[in-house]
């Protein structure tokens, strides 16, 4: 076992776990493509989209922060899973009022997600070859949340644009991750 589990590297990059990163991007990059090729996506069909991505999302960071062994980030990634599960129950509970706040709520999820993405690469420079991505990523999440935050007054179809590209981002990089992890 290669010395990065000893090292604290978080297990959602970890050689124990490049299933489930597998598993998170193609369903980033699912949700990327119904939002993509969904003609004539209203609100509330966005809304459940996302709910069903934030609940597909926070189960598998559950998994990573449940079967993660030494140097897991079990508080970070318990945390994360909660907030994509608590969201998914929230559209579940009140589609109509996550609608309307719907720019802040992807908002913060982009920066929360930014943010731990930043986290995790420096916790693994050094140890993962081109971790840099990771970074990059995880700026460009922030740079997305507070984005929407700062210029939320945009036509509904540029606001699913972002979404589905910032999604698609976000697969490819935990297929990227994936494929460096179990190559």
């Amino acid at each position: 076992m290669p010395p990065d589990r000893d090292e604290g590297v978080p297990a959602a990059l970890s050689p124990d776990h490049p299933p489930l990163l597998k598993w998170r991007g193609i369903a980033a990059i699912a949700f990327a493509a119904l939002v993509f090729f969904w003609p004539h996506l209203a609100a509330v069909h966005l809304v459940y989209l996302w709910g069903g991505y934030s609940l597909v999302d926070g189960l598998l960071t559950w998994a990573v922060a449940i079967r993660g062994g030494p140097g897991t980030p079990r508080i970070w990634l318990g945390l994360m899973g909660g907030a994509g599960v608590a969201c998914a129950a929230s559209v579940i509970a009140a589609p109509d009022v996550v609608a309307r706040y719907l720019v802040p709520l992807v908002s913060a999820w982009a920066v929360c997600t930014g943010l731990l993405q930043l986290w995790i690469a420096l916790k693994i420079r050094g140890v993962v070859e081109r971790g840099w991505v990771v970074s990059l990523d995880g700026l460009g999440a922030v740079a997305f949340g507070l984005g929407l935050l700062l210029f939320y007054r945009f036509e509904f179809e540029a606001f699913v644009w972002m979404i589905g590209i910032f999604s698609g981002m976000l697969g490819a990089l935990f297929l990227l991750a994936h494929a460096w992890l179990d190559g």
